[in-house]
């Protein structure tokens, strides 16, 4: 591949993720460039693959024409066709992703298995749209979230194996995160992620999720699922020390920022139909200015 091919590829990246993604793009800035140019393409994916099903719309040409309710199902197996090809060093690289990844490839371990389990996930979608359990539930958050663990931290680098359990845990954290800020948008396209058998016992029922009401009830529920969250956040926090140094305020940085969002939801009384839990420029600066601080009394602390 040319040079400015491969440049090209990843400026492709760099602009879907600062697309899709503003918290995780403002976190990935303080990645060293090689490292923030890998997640880069491994955000791309995951967010074409989940653009396939949310939009039944395939963004790769190859399968771009196709119609019909089997076209997202073929998109994702196309994806799945090309990773595999692309880990034999044999992937399209007139497709920007495809040629982002066969480079990052190159430098990186990233493993093949991770990418298969977060489309397996993705496809869920296509076929689930509530959960009974919390354990249903975990499945669909560790294929689409965990994974994403599992496939960034070859790209950090570790220190041991026991950082990988923790990277999941911070996945799913971020994916809980992201259904409780999105209950009322995935309401609209008939999603319910909440586990129903947890909306049983607040007494909070399916008609009063699809018609936006925020009682007692729901803030309980909401309160309930928040504490789940705080505690993937907790067990996640130690796998951070274990990552290299050059990754340690990057990796805190967005956990830090997307944990606030589950601030914003309690400011904003529960109110996730028509209030979008968002992160304010001035709360992101403050995090990184305070992260970056006590990375440097660690790091200072370690050298003593």
């Amino acid at each position: 591949m040319r040079q400015e091919q491969v440049k090209a590829a990843y400026e492709y990246c760099r602009q879907v993720t600062q697309r899709a993604s503003k918290t995780f793009y403002w976190g990935s800035a303080f990645l060293p460039s090689a490292k923030r140019r890998a997640v880069w393409a491994i955000y791309a994916l995951c967010r074409t693959v989940d653009d396939i099903v949310d939009e039944a719309d395939a963004n790769s040409p190859r399968v771009g024409h196709l119609r019909g309710a089997n076209a997202p199902a073929q998109s994702l197996d196309y994806w799945r066709y090309a990773l595999e090809r692309i880990y034999q060093g044999s992937g399209d690289d007139s497709n920007p992703i495809q040629c982002a990844w066969m480079d990052m490839l190159a430098h990186y371990p990233v493993p093949l298995q991770a990418t298969m389990d977060l489309l397996n996930g993705v496809e869920m979608d296509l076929t689930l749209n509530r959960y009974q359990t919390f354990d249903e539930l975990y499945v669909y958050c560790y294929r689409v979230a965990g994974t994403v663990g599992l496939l960034t931290s070859p790209i950090f680098g570790y220190q041991c194996e026991e950082a990988l359990p923790r990277a999941v845990e911070l996945g799913v954290a971020l994916q809980l995160t992201n259904i409780l800020r999105d209950i009322g948008e995935d309401a609209r396209r008939n999603r319910i992620y909440l586990p129903q058998e947890e909306m049983e016992r607040f007494d909070y029922s399916e008609a009063d999720l699809m018609g936006g009401v925020v009682n007692d009830a729901f803030c309980e529920l909401v309160r309930f699922q928040i504490a789940r969250a705080d505690e993937y956040y907790l067990r996640a926090q130690p796998g951070i020390a274990l990552l290299n140094q050059d990754c340690r305020l990057a990796v805190s940085l967005s956990g830090t920022l997307y944990h606030s969002i589950l601030d914003r939801i309690r400011l904003n009384k529960y109110n996730v139909f028509t209030r979008r839990a968002s992160v304010p420029l001035k709360t992101k600066l403050a995090t990184a200015s305070q992260q970056w601080v006590l990375q440097q009394v660690e790091m200072r602390r370690a050298n003593a």
